[in-house]
């Protein structure tokens, strides 16, 4: 075939099939065609005829269930007469074109051309509608619907279809009105026509009348019989219970039709209902024979299979009921389809109606209610759509597979319903169809109609329910397109799958977390905080994962908890663990409305101080959640908000003093939600974590600590981490190491295992360790910052092949080292920004980035030159790290706006890639640390490359005033460091670099000190360089420290000894716990300076008993042995008065709970009762036979209860005196009574060693605390009454649940009898006071430790928090009351030292290191130079009694009491062996000179003698009576001496093991024994207060030299053998001559016992140890380099013991008014004259002395701004006015 005939076929076919729609399929068509050659006259005949036939074969009803009787003949024929006379009324039925309402003509088209129809022979149809035509047949024209030709010329029918109609004819012979709903009539040629069609109506006068002929022609016998007629064939007639109420009626005839009510036909409605679709046709043709039952069919609409306007599916047909003149509607459709109630399958059948009628009247005001008007349409024909089927069940089926339940998805409440009331709702179209569509989607369950659940298969069921749920579906889907809006949530589901989505994004954009993710180990954590020295592998931590699950679950202890707080270490992992959290709970998120959906939100990048109540809405706009619909969301959504980094956002936080607590100033009361808050630890203090984070409830919040890592979670980290760095191994790169290869090399770096316990810390060493292990060597000492600058710099690197390679795909070229310099830069400026305006957060804005960027290297500045030469790396090699040079302010950027973080954004800007991406316009770094560390650099940078204007011919006088006029511009004047503790500590770190860029570090930070004494604009550089160097453990002492301005710094802990502050300005320094020894503070400004303690209230002359704070906190009263009471202003420290009357001691006083009155127990039986304003007694309560011991009142004030040595406990009416009742039970003595919080319990203790709890009303015993093994002094209940605490003579202190009775906690350290304790208001801390001198402060929950507080000189008989638990008052039997602050401010620098007692000290044999043994339990090392610590060995069960270095320096032996000798490797740190066999404490060890053996001395009398490569046992020395304290090998090796307890030093034969001899002569024990350098002498120091020397040879005594005043702990030569050094029990170091025994020099500064002392290699240094935790170091350098002067000026010293000052002239001459004064002191003076006036000055102290803050030798003449409480204190501490 043909192209063109192929063409001609396709259109003839689309005519046929348009002709002939629904009579013969295309395809039918087709074939057709093809048998007959394409003669489509042929095919049009054949189908026509076919058609013909069909139509004329005899049709019969087929009637189920039921027929009906025929019996009757003649009826029978009627009706077939009937049905004969119907098919003869079309004589040709072949037609086309299309039959309508109204008019239709019926003729032929003319057109044989170009028309098929006519080409058949066919009539046509043509459709005129309702209207008014006169027509003549054979001469009018119609235009034929098939070809659009005005060709119909000739019509032969009219057909009125469902109308009124009429018809005249010219001839008179037609003259019919009607109202049948089909008459055909024939038309003759010759005559005109007038036609008339319109539609139906009622002919009611009104709308009354309508109502009443509805009514009649419903109940009328035509109707009714038409009803029983359908019945008989099981057809359902619903009729309904009445017509439409008028009111109804008016409403519809207004909107629907035009206020016409004729044109309403549904007054009375029949409902026919069919079980199939055989009966529906069955009820079709009755109802169309209803002229049977004189009714006349006027419409019969036929929606079964073809749709209506709505989309119902039925078979509508009017009746006529000619008798009451009114039209009824009888409508038939399938039971399966029908809504009406009573009749329906369906649960819910109102829906599609109610629907409907919310929208039938809708009117539209605007373009947007038009458009929701449509869609509100389209969705009510969809419901029909699957109500009456016109979907397949398929299509139906997939819709309903999208169905959720509204309980398991929950439905969200439309924004716009909120705040409107009902009726403003009603008023608004839009608004009620919201409202009507959320109340059915909340209510709306689908299923089926229960009434009709048993007519109804399983399937069918199901069926329905489907078709429910499919219309629940669309219902939803309308509800979110069209209510709420396609970019709102219109579930909590939808909301859920929003925030997975956020979620998914921000993973996707920030690469490091999913990375960190896929690494991440599980956290170990307590509810107490981890402590240097805890061990963690011992401790029982929980799975922190865990807990928090069970804390959002509600289980058990954490039921009706709101809040949790999560505390950790910067690096602790925090942020990983929030994410890992929120990844985990959306893992297991199921849909479900009842579900809390987590939301994770980081404080730096929502948080804004300007609308800090909204920071929830803010969170969840940044995660594409918009505002309106938040109420909804708040209204139905439960949450879990897992609030990030609370720290950093909290200097700004803390600017508002509004409202303290972040749950109210978050407005987190308004979401239904549990909280979860990260915060880095000690970032808040106490007082901030309870007002911020706690608030007043704290029943509503949990704290959790995060722990560090343990070794095997450290290793099952490194296990993942070599996994996913071999996944990711790029190509060509050789750096996947095993998991194994990570351990061992970490293992060789003994520094790191400290940082490498925290997550973040230990990512990224792992990431860059093979970069560490290339910089610096195998074993080396890497500090943080070195760590970090690998890492950063190699986080570039790997962005800036990233950024070069996409360059390079758009051929552009750029210089590598350029990028890199211009990337360094960036960050650095960017990380201090970040630091100076308190946010992690940087928001992108336009500018161009300007680089400037010149690098030059530093050189040295005058006078410190060779300072660091010893520590800079030798090799000036290029260094990663550049700095510019400069003496203007270091600015790269050129800022033109106001925005701070505008220049470091633009369009086309790729230094921004570097960072982390936080939000759509926000970067952060990588972590907090990353910014602390360029922040860090920046100001490092900023400080060391600042140059003089002629760097070559400057000298030093003129380089620091070039200096200090530039100072006020470094960067580190902007802001205080004090909050930045990582920033200080990456600061610190460089100091001790050995990078040679930063050699002047250390020097410039001096003087930048120096700078704010001329230069007062240099005070915020000056504190930071001061805070700086003190956390870097720099020795400040003997410093010219006059006029600086260091306000604000942070010395705690700081070793300021001997440094003069005269008029320096101190404002708010913070001294807690620094040693201040001899410092001189003549006439500084000090206001505000924190000693942590407040001070002393003298006054009393006997012992303090008890000491309380009223309720207000701003008066203490104290009862005293000498029979007063005196109340204290606590501010002031002054008495206000004193109350007597008393004849014997006071032994308990109280405060009522308003203030007013104070109560008072006596030795002489008595209770007193005292106002407080006047001083007067009110009234005395007799009754007691023996000693009162305690007194209180009850919570209310109304009773007072006492106890007492008479065994009983009283209660008393506090306004009449009367007694109430006597509690007896006690055996004896009853030592404290308190009423509990509610005043319903007493507690009380007894010297019969229990506890009893008893009714506070009746007076019964409630319960028995047994435990305590000695008399209980003190019991007391918590603040919240849930715990009691005690304390006994059993010198512990015992915490215990108040219902159950059980001891939750037990606290141990006191020395002696503990005679007083108390919980902290809060609930966290327990304070105890002792016999022992003691106040200490334990964590309540973990019952460790937290402080110890020295300083009074005998038991301390009573101790009480204040209100806020901010301050410890105590009372002593040394007559004193003292003041603490326990409110542990943000203590930047914490002690580095031993816990505990020092017993020995050693240099290593170059003289740099320092190793020292302790008490606690561990060895340390120390840098000789600086006094930082190196690293600190831990192994030994028991303390640590003896150390030493080997020759060579790489091994330490330690000897401990736990028996055993442990060998060390001193540059790792790591265990090599343990050597075991001692019975007892191993008091002494020492390596032989060749270093091969160890000799060991203990206290089981034996010496032994080890090999040190095998670690075997060669000898066992046998002689000692007692212990042995001290041994020593000869210098050659051969022999060894030994010092005893048996008072004897013996000499053995090192080979032999034999007893050379003994020598004798001490009278108590000898401590300490050692060889001279050439080993001719010995020397013994012993308990008998004396040093000896002996002949080593002969064992003849030399001398003996006396001058100690107790015991002689320690003994040592110089390495000349000129001068021997002594360490006492009398806390003195004393420096003597070897060979006169004459003494050089006494040295104080121990608080307490010397226990170790040694020279260094070179002689001019000296450590020891003390019973104090500290080792001190002691420099021997000459007068003349002491302090730098010059020219004729003196310099002034103040000595170790002198109360006045000695001077010194440029010839070393001394002087001084006093020194007649102090024989030995001046003996000393002298014998440093003949040493070339050399001076011993104490340069480091390592640790913190026992008693904590030291005073002793201060000078405060005439300082400005302590107050009377802080004179008390440095007075008490020794300082000198």
């Amino acid at each position: 075939m043909q192209r063109g005939d192929e063409q001609k076929s396709t259109k003839e076919i689309k005519a046929l099939t348009r002709l002939f729609d629904g009579v013969v399929e295309e395809e039918e068509l087709k074939k057709q065609l093809r048998q007959t050659s394409g003669d489509i006259l042929t095919v049009i005949e054949e189908i026509v005829s076919m058609s013909i036939d069909q139509k004329t074969e005899t049709q019969e009803l087929t009637l189920e269930d039921k027929t009906e009787d025929q019996n009757n003949n003649g009826e029978a024929k009627e009706e077939k007469k009937e049905n004969e006379e119907k098919l003869k009324k079309v004589e040709n039925t072949g037609h086309t074109g299309e039959r309508g309402p109204g008019i239709n003509l019926q003729g032929y088209c003319t057109n044989n051309e170009g028309c098929l129809a006519s080409k058949g022979n066919l009539l046509v149809w043509v459709n005129q509608g309702f209207t008014d035509i006169s027509i003549t047949p054979d001469q009018t024209c119609y235009i034929c619907p098939d070809c659009g030709q005005s060709t119909i010329a000739s019509v032969v029918n009219v057909m009125f279809f469902n109308s009124e109609h009429s018809i005249y004819s010219s001839n008179g012979s037609s003259h019919v009105n009607d109202n049948n709903y089909q008459c055909t009539y024939p038309l003759e040629s010759g005559l005109s026509y007038k036609l008339h069609a319109d539609k139906i109506v009622q002919h009611a006068i009104n709308l009354e009348d309508l109502i009443n002929r509805s009514k009649g022609a419903m109940e009328s016998l035509e109707i009714l019989n038409l009803v029983r007629e359908l019945e008989k064939f099981s057809i359902t007639v619903a009729k309904p219970p009445q017509v439409k109420d008028i009111t109804r009626l008016s409403e519809k005839i207004k909107y629907d039709y035009d206020g016409h009510f004729n044109r309403i036909f549904d007054v009375g409605r029949f409902t026919i209902l069919c079980d199939n679709e055989t009966k529906l046709r069955t009820a079709v043709e009755v109802i169309k024979k209803a002229d049977k039952f004189n009714l006349i069919v006027s419409e019969d609409k036929d929606f079964f299979e073809k749709q209506s306007k709505t989309h119902y599916r039925f078979h509508n047909i009017k009746l006529y009921v000619p008798k009451h003149k009114i039209y009824v509607e009888m409508q038939a459709t399938l039971k399966q389809f029908t809504t009406l109630e009573g009749y329906t399958v369906y649960s819910n059948p109102k829906l599609s109606h109610l629907f409907y009628e919310h929208i039938r009247a809708w009117k539209a005001n605007n373009p947007e209610e038009e458009d929701l008007k449509q869609e509100t349409d389209k969705t009510l024909t969809k419901i029909n759509d699957i109500i009456c089927e016109w979907r397949d069940n398929k299509e139906i089926g997939k819709i309903a597979r999208r169905y959720k339940s509204h309980l398991a998805i929950g439905i969200l409440k439309p924004p716009q319903l909120f705040n409107k009331s009902d009726t403003e709702i009603d008023k608004d179209i839009s608004l009620k169809i919201a409202k009507f569509v959320f109340e059915q989607l909340c209510s709306f369950i689908p299923g089926y109609a229960k009434d009709k659940e048993k007519e109804m298969t399983t399937k069918e069921k199901e069926k329905i329910k489907e078709k429910e749920q499919a219309i629940y579906v669309v219902l939803y889907e309308y509800y979110k397109q069209n209510i709420i809006g396609d970019k709102n949530p219109a579930s909590c589901d939808d909301f859920a799958l929003l925030l997975q989505e956020s979620r998914k994004q921000e993973m996707e954009e920030d690469i490091e977390i999913s990375r960190a993710l896929e690494t991440y180990i599980p956290l170990e954590g307590h509810n107490y905080a981890h402590e240097d020295g805890d061990d963690n592998e011992k401790e029982k931590t929980y799975d922190c994962h865990q807990h928090v699950i069970e804390f959002l679950e509600e289980k058990q202890i954490y039921h009706k908890k709101k809040v949790m707080i999560i505390q950790g270490k910067s690096g602790s992992g925090k942020s990983l663990f929030c994410r890992h959290l929120e990844e985990t709970l959306w893992s297991n998120y199921i849909s479900d409305s009842k579900q809390p959906i987590p939301v994770y939100i980081s404080f730096p990048k929502v948080y804004n101080k300007n609308n800090e109540k909204d920071i929830i809405l803010q969170a969840l706009k940044g995660k594409k959640i918009n505002k309106e619909i938040m109420e909804a969301i708040r209204e139905k959504v439960s949450f879990i908000f897992i609030m990030d980094g609370f720290d950093e956002i909290f200097d700004k936080y803390n600017q508002n003093d509004n409202q303290k607590y972040f749950y109210d100033r978050f407005n987190l009361n308004q979401w239904n939600s549990k909280i979860i808050v990260t915060c880095r630890s000690k970032v808040l203090n106490d007082n901030d974590i309870n007002n911020t984070l706690i608030g007043t409830n704290r029943n509503n919040t949990l704290m959790m600590h995060l722990w560090p890592f343990t070794k095997q979670q450290m290793s099952n980290y490194i296990e993942k981490f070599a996994k996913m760095k071999s996944k990711n191994k790029q190509k060509g790169k050789n750096d996947d190491w095993t998991a194994k290869q990570y351990e061992e090399t970490l293992n060789d770096y003994s520094n790191l295992q400290k940082m490498i316990e925290e997550p973040f810390l230990l990512q990224i060493i792992l990431s860059v360790l093979p970069s560490l292990v290339k910089k610096y060597g195998e074993g080396s000492r890497i500090s943080k910052a070195q760590v970090y600058e690998v890492f950063n710099d190699q986080w570039i690197d790997i962005h800036i092949q990233n950024i070069i390679t996409k360059l390079s795909e758009l051929r552009i070229q750029i210089n590598i080292d350029k990028i890199k310099s211009t990337l360094k830069q960036y960050c650095l400026d960017l990380g201090f920004d970040m630091f100076d305006q308190g946010s992690q957060i940087a928001i992108e804005s336009d500018f161009r980035y300007q680089n400037n960027n010149k690098i030059i290297w530093s050189k040295s500045d005058p006078e410190i030159e060779n300072e660091n030469k010893g520590n800079i790396v030798e090799e000036k090699t290029k260094t990663e790290t550049e700095i510019k040079i400069t003496n203007e302010p270091s600015n790269i950027l050129v800022e033109n706006t106001q925005d701070v973080w505008e220049k470091y954004f633009n369009g086309d800007s790729i230094a921004k890639y570097v960072l982390r991406r936080a939000g759509d316009n926000k970067y952060q770094f990588l972590h907090k640390s990353c910014q602390e560390y360029y922040a860090a650099q920046k100001i490092i940078f900023d400080i060391i490359s600042w140059k003089p204007n002629d760097m070559n011919n400057v000298n030093n006088e003129q380089f620091q005033k070039q200096f200090e006029t530039y100072s006020n511009k470094f960067v580190i004047n902007n802001k205080l460091l004090n909050e930045e503790m990582g920033i200080i500590e990456f600061i610190a770190d460089r100091i001790y670099d050995n990078n040679f860029i930063f050699v002047n570090l250390k020097s410039r930070l001096f003087r930048l000190i120096e700078s704010s004494k001329n230069n007062s604009n240099v005070s915020i550089a000056a504190a930071n360089a001061a805070t700086i160097l003190n956390v870097a453990r720099v020795s400040m002492s003997h410093r010219n420290w006059d006029n600086i301005n260091i306000s604000h710094a942070i010395l705690d802990y700081a070793f300021l000894e001997g440094t003069s502050f005269k008029e320096a300005t101190l404002n708010n320094v913070s001294f807690y716990k620094t040693c201040l020894r001899y410092t001189n503070f003549t006439k500084a400004s000090i206001n505000q300076v924190n000693f942590g303690e407040y001070g002393y209230l003298k006054g009393h002359s006997n012992s303090v008993n008890s000491v309380q704070f009223s309720p207000d906190g701003s008066r203490v009263v104290s009862g005293s042995s000498d029979k007063t009471i005196r109340l204290w202003d606590v501010s002031s420290g002054k008495q206000i008065q004193s109350f007597e009357g008393h004849t014997n001691s006071v032994n308990s006083v109280q405060f009522s709970p308003d203030g007013s009155r104070v109560v008072s127990g006596s030795s002489d039986k008595t209770i007193r009762l005292w106002d407080v304003s006047s001083g007067k007694q009110i009234q005395s309560l007799e009754g007691h036979s023996n000693i009162v011991n305690s007194v209180q009142f009850s919570p209310d004030g109304n009773r007072i209860i006492s106890g007492s040595d008479d065994k009983t406990i009283r209660l008393w009416d506090a306004s009449s005196g009367e007694l109430i009742q006597s509690l007896e039970g006690h055996l004896d003595d009853v030592n404290s009574v308190q009423f509990s919080p509610d005043g319903n319990k007493i507690v009380s203790s007894s010297s019969d060693k229990t506890i009893r709890l008893w009714d506070g009303l009746s007076g019964k015993l409630i319960q028995l605390l047994e435990g305590h093994p000695k008399r209980v002094n003190f019991a007391q209940f918590s603040s919240d009454g849930s715990k009691i605490v005690s304390c006994s003579a059993d010198k512990i202190v015992r915490l215990w649940d108040a219902s159950s009775g059980k001891v939750i906690q037990y606290l141990q350290g006191h020395l002696s009898s503990v005679l007083s304790a108390q919980v902290s208001p809060d609930g966290n801390k327990i304070v105890s006071s002792s016999l022992d001198r003691t106040i200490r402060l334990w964590d309540a929950l973990s019952g460790k430790l937290i402080q110890s507080f020295e300083g009074h000189s005998s038991g301390v008989l009573s101790v009480q928090f204040s209100s806020d638990g901010n301050k410890i008052i105590s009372g002593s039997g040394d007559k004193i009351i003292r003041l603490w602050d326990v409110s542990l401010q943000k203590i930047i620098q914490s002690s580095e030292g031993h816990t505990s007692s020092v017993f020995s000290v050693q240099f290593s044999p170059d003289g740099n290191k320092i190793v020292s043994g302790s008490l606690d339990e561990t060895i340390r090392l120390w840098d000789a130079s600086s006094g930082k610590i190196i690293q600190c060995l831990r192994g030994h069960s028991k303390g640590v009694l003896s150390v030493q270095f080997s020759p060579d320096g790489n091994r330490i032996v330690s000897g401990s009491r736990d028996k055993t000798i442990r060998l060390w490797n001193a540059l790792s740190g790591k265990l090599i062996q343990s050597l075991e066999g001692h019975l007892d404490d191993v008091n002494s060890v020492q390596f032989s000179p060749d270093g091969n053996r160890i000799v060991s001395g203990s206290r089981d009398k034996t010496i032994r003698l080890w090999d040190v490569s095998s670690g075997e046992l060669i000898q066992s020395l046998e002689g000692h009576l007692y212990a042995v304290s001290s041994i020593d090998f000869a210098p050659d090796g051969k022999r060894i001496v030994s010092g005893s307890l048996d008072k004897t030093v013996r000499l053995w034969d090192a080979l032999s093991g034999e007893q050379i001899q003994s020598l004798q002569g001490h009278v108590n024990d000898v401590n300490s024994v050692q060889f001279s350098p050439d080993g001719s002498r010995i020397v013994s120091g012993s308990s008998d207060k004396t040093i000896r020397l002996w002949d080593a040879l002969s064992g003849k005594l030399i001398r003996s030299l006396q001058g100690h005043s107790s015991g002689v702990t320690s003994v040592q030569f110089s390495i000349d053998g000129n001068r021997i050094v002594s360490g006492s029990n009398d806390g003195i170091i004393r420096l003597w001559d070897a060979s006169s025994g004459k003494l050089i020099q006494s040295l104080e500064g121990h608080s307490e016992d010397v226990l170790s002392v040694k020279f260094s290699p070179d002689g001019n240094r000296i450590v020891s140890g003390s019973l104090d935790k500290t080792i001190r170091l002691l420099d021997a350098s000459s007068i003349q380099s002491l302090e730098g002067y010059s020219g004729n000026a003196k310099f002034v010293h103040f000595l170790p013991g002198l109360s006045s000052a000695f001077t010194v002239d440029k010839f070393g001459n001394w002087s001084s008014p006093n020194l007649n004064s102090f024989s030995v002191e001046r003996e000393s003076i002298l014998n440093l004259q003949n040493e070339r006036a050399s001076l011993w000055k104490c340069t480091w102290q390592g640790g913190i002395q026992a008693t904590g803050l030291s005073l002793k030798g201060s000078i405060w003449k005439d300082t400005s701004g302590l107050t009377s409480l802080q004179l008390s204190l440095v007075e008490e501490y020794g300082g000198i006015f």
